[in-house]
C-alpha cells in the first residue's frame, strides 16, 4: 500500500474510509474519514480499495481528486438490492473468490473510487449476508450457509427481543408467567430465586446484572425478594431455609396411602398387644394447647395401699403400627422431628396417623408406654416401672382448664391437684440438686391468615406440672438405661460457673438474672453414655416423651422394647451412628423455626412502626457497636437493640422501631433510657 492509496478500515467498530499518509514497517499512518484524523494502524487492519492512480500526487482529503468522495456521493452510489442480489445469483455455487475490482464492475458497472468505496462499505455492513470479504477478494456465500446464518440471526433477534421483554418486566415490576419466558430468561429467573433464597454463590451474569441495574434493584437477597414478590414469583412470607428442605414437599402420595392403610388396620390386633398392661381403668388427663393435634402424653394418679400414691406418665406408642425400616419410618427418620412454625406445625408423621391412632385420644383405648413412678417424701425417685400398656384418656384439658382444676381442687375430682403437689415436691428436690428453675413468661409470634399475633405463655401451674412430669419420666428412663447398661440417647450438660454472690444480689430477679444464667450455660449434648445434666439437676436424663414428634424418642421406646422382650437392642456404636444421621435434620429444624419466628417478629414490628415498648437492659452483645440484649415485657421476648452507652443490667429503657424489612430479614430496634433514668 503506497502512500496515497484509498483504504477501508474499522473506526470505533464502524467501517470507514481513509488515505495512507505514511508507512512505517508493518504500520501505516492513515488519515481517517472525512475529518482526516491521523491514526497509526497495523497494515493487516487495512483493506485496499483502490491504489492511487498513476500521475496523481497523494492528497490528504477524501473529497479532493482523484477520489472525489462525499457522503452524498457514497449514498447515491450504494448498490441497489436488485443489483446486489443479481450478482449473488451469478456467483452462487461456484465457490470461487472474485478480485474486488471485478466484483465492483459486476455490481456497479464501473470502477470509480465512489463505486468501489460504496461496494466495500456495503460488504462490511452488519446484516450483509450474501457475500464474504477475504483479503481483497469476494465470495458469494453458499446457499446452505446463508440459510443457517439468517436463521441464526433471526434466532438472535428473538433472543434479544425476549431479553428486552424480560428486562422490561423487571423494570416495571409487573407479574409474569414463567412459561412465557424464553429459556434464557427462565434460567435467569431461577438464578434470582436461588440468590433470594441464599442458595447461590455464583455471580449473576452480565445481562442479568444489566437488567437489574435498569430496574434499580441491588443484587442482594433482600432487594431480590422484594422484586420477586412484585413479579409474583416469591411468597411474601416464604422462608428461604424451608426451600428444598425435607418439609417443603409434604408427604408423597405413596406415604399418604400407607398411612391411610395403617389407620384402617389400627383396630386389628398387632404383635405384642396381648402383653400390654391394662391401665384403661385409671382416670387419665391429656393437657395441651387447644390447637394441639399430636397428643403424645397423658397423666394419671393411682392410689395405693396405706395412702401411697403412684404417678403414671403415659406416652403414645407409634411403634405399634409403624415398623422399623418401613417407608413411613424412614421418612420420619429423615425429618427427625416435627417442625413448629408460626402458622402451624409440619408433622414428622402424616397427620392422619399423628393426630389419629398414634395420639392419646379422649375416650378411646390407646396403645402407650406407661411409666409408673413412686416418689419419696422429699421428691426423689423411690421406684418405677416402664411398661407397654393400654390407656383410655378420660379428659382432654387445655392448660387453662387444668389450672382451674389445680386451683379449685374440687373434692369430686382431686387428681390434678394432688398430682400438682407431688410434682412440686419433685421440682423442689431437683432444685436442691442444683437445677436452675428459669421460669418466666415466654412470648412467640403466632400467625393466623398472615396476621402476626403475639402469644405470651405464662409459667402456670399446669404448664409447670406437665413439664416436671416429662422431666421426671426422662429421669426414670435414663435410670433404667443406666441400671441395665442400655444404650440410649442421653442428654447431658456440663456444669457452668454461676455468678459470684455479690454480683447475683445486684441482679433483679426474673429476666435480668435469667439472662445472666443462660449466658454462662454450656450447650446440651446427646450421647450414648449417661452423664449429668447440670441445669436439670439430674445424674442422667433421656428425652422420651414425644415419639410422635421426635424420632429420637421413638428410638428410646424401641430400645426399651428390645430389652424387655429379650431381643438385641442397638449397641452404643450403632445408636451413635443413628443419632449422627438425625443431627443435620434436627439442626435444620431449629434453624427454620428460628428464622420463622424472626420473620414474623419483623412482620409484627412492620405493622407496629409507631409503637414504643418499655424494656429492661439485660447485657451487651457487642458493646463497641452499642448492640445490647433487652427484654420487652409486653412481648415477653429478649431482642437485640441499639442501646445508650453506660447501660447496666436492669436499667429501664424504651424501645421503638428504627428500621424493619421482613423480606430483607432486617430489624433494627432503638432503645433510649426511660424517663427518670440517669
Amino acid at each position: 500500500m503506497p502512500i496515497g492509496d484509498l483504504v477501508g478500515l474499522f473506526d470505533r467498530q464502524a467501517p470507514t474510509l481513509g488515505l495512507i499518509a505514511a508507512v512505517q514497517g508493518s504500520r501505516a499512518a492513515v488519515l481517517v474519514g472525512f475529518g482526516a484524523k491521523s491514526q497509526l494502524l497495523p497494515l493487516r487492519q487495512l483493506d485496499l480499495i483502490q491504489a492511487l492512480p498513476r500521475g496523481h500526487e497523494p492528497v490528504s482529503r477524501l473529497e479532493v481528486a482523484p477520489w472525489g468522495l462525499t457522503e452524498a456521493a457514497l449514498a447515491a452510489a450504494r448498490p441497489r438490492r436488485r443489483d446486489w442480489g443479481a450478482a449473488w445469483l451469478l456467483l452462487d455455487g461456484d465457490g470461487e473468490f472474485l478480485p474486488f475490482a471485478e466484483f465492483v464492475g459486476l455490481v456497479a458497472g464501473s470502477s470509480t473510487p465512489v463505486a468501489a468505496s460504496a461496494c466495500w462499505l456495503e460488504l462490511q455492513r452488519p446484516g450483509q449476508d450474501l457475500f464474504r470479504w477475504r483479503q481483497g477478494q469476494v465470495q458469494a456465500r453458499p446457499r446452505q450457509d446463508l440459510h443457517a446464518l439468517r436463521h441464526g440471526r433471526r434466532h438472535q433477534r428473538l433472543l434479544i427481543q425476549h431479553q428486552q421483554q424480560w428486562h422490561d418486566a423487571l423494570r416495571q415490576r409487573r407479574p409474569i408467567d414463567p412459561a412465557q419466558l424464553s429459556p434464557v430468561s427462565r434460567q435467569e429467573l431461577g438464578q434470582l430465586l436461588a440468590w433470594a433464597a441464599g442458595e447461590q454463590d455464583q455471580p449473576l451474569g452480565p445481562e442479568l446484572l444489566k437488567g437489574l441495574q435498569q430496574a434499580r434493584v441491588a443484587p442482594e437477597p433482600g432487594a431480590l425478594r422484594h422484586l420477586l414478590v412484585d413479579l409474583g414469583q416469591w411468597q411474601a412470607h416464604s422462608l428461604p431455609s424451608l426451600r428444598q428442605s425435607v418439609w417443603s414437599a409434604g408427604f408423597s402420595p405413596e406415604l399418604i396411602a400407607q398411612a391411610d392403610a395403617l389407620v384402617e388396620r389400627c383396630g386389628e390386633p398387632q404383635p405384642g398387644d396381648g402383653q400390654r398392661f391394662d391401665l384403661t381403668g385409671l382416670r387419665s388427663f391429656t393437657i395441651d394447647d387447644p390447637l394441639t393435634r399430636e397428643i403424645d402424653d397423658a397423666l394419671s394418679l393411682e392410689r395405693l395401699a396405706a395412702g401411697r400414691q403412684r404417678l403414671w406418665v403415659h406416652i403414645a406408642d407409634p411403634a405399634r403400627l409403624v415398623a422399623e425400616g418401613s417407608p413411613l419410618d424412614l421418612e420420619a427418620r429423615r425429618r427427625a422431628s416435627s417442625l413448629y412454625l408460626a402458622g402451624g406445625s409440619v408433622p414428622m408423621f402424616p397427620l392422619e396417623l399423628a393426630a389419629g391412632p398414634f395420639s392419646l385420644r379422649q375416650g378411646e383405648r390407646c396403645a402407650a408406654w406407661s411409666y409408673g413412678i413412686d416418689l419419696h417424701d422429699d421428691g426423689s425417685l423411690a421406684g418405677y416401672e416402664l411398661r407397654r400398656s393400654w390407656v383410655r384418656p378420660t379428659y382432654r384439658l387445655s392448660y387453662e382448664d387444668a389450672d382451674d382444676l389445680i386451683e379449685l381442687a374440687p373434692p369430686e375430682d382431686p387428681d390434678l391437684s394432688e398430682l400438682h403437689l407431688l410434682l412440686e415436691s419433685r421440682r423442689r428436690w431437683r432444685e436442691r440438686q442444683g437445677a436452675l428453675l428459669l421460669d418466666q413468661s415466654e412470648g412467640r409470634i403466632r400467625c393466623e391468615d398472615d396476621e402476626p399475633l403475639v402469644e405470651v405463655v405464662e409459667p402456670s401451674p399446669a404448664r409447670l406440672l406437665v413439664a416436671e412430669a416429662m422431666i421426671m419420666a426422662g429421669a426414670a428412663v435414663a435410670d433404667y438405661g443406666v441400671c441395665h447398661g442400655l444404650a440410649l440417647p442421653y442428654r447431658s450438660q456440663s456444669p457452668s460457673p454461676l455468678p459470684p454472690a455479690e454480683q447475683w444480689e445486684h441482679l433483679a430477679p426474673g429476666p435480668v438474672r435469667h439472662a445472666t444464667l443462660r449466658r454462662g450455660l454450656t450447650r446440651g449434648l446427646t450421647g450414648t453414655q449417661p452423664a449429668p445434666h447440670f441445669s436439670l439437676g439430674l445424674p442422667a436424663y433421656v428425652q422420651a416423651t414425644s415419639p410422635i414428634r421426635r424420632y429420637g424418642d421413638l428410638v428410646v421406646q424401641r430400645q426399651l422394647l428390645a430389652h424387655q422382650a429379650g431381643d438385641i437392642p442397638l449397641e452404643a456404636s450403632a445408636l451413635a451412628g443413628l443419632l449422627d444421621q438425625l443431627d443435620p435434620a434436627l439442626r435444620q429444624t431449629i434453624q427454620i423455626a428460628r428464622e420463622d419466628q424472626r420473620h414474623w417478629q419483623q412482620v409484627w414490628f412492620e405493622r407496629h412502626l409507631d409503637g414504643s415498648w418499655p424494656a429492661l437492659f439485660l447485657r451487651w452483645l457487642r458493646q463497641q457497636d452499642g448492640l445490647a440484649l433487652v427484654h420487652l415485657d409486653a412481648l415477653a421476648m429478649d431482642l437485640p437493640a441499639l442501646a445508650p452507652e453506660g447501660c447496666e443490667p436492669g436499667d429501664g429503657l424504651v424501645v421503638r422501631v428504627g428500621e424493619v424489612d421482613c423480606l430483607a430479614d432486617r430489624l433494627r430496634l432503638l432503645a433510649v433510657r426511660s424517663t427518670g433514668q440517669p
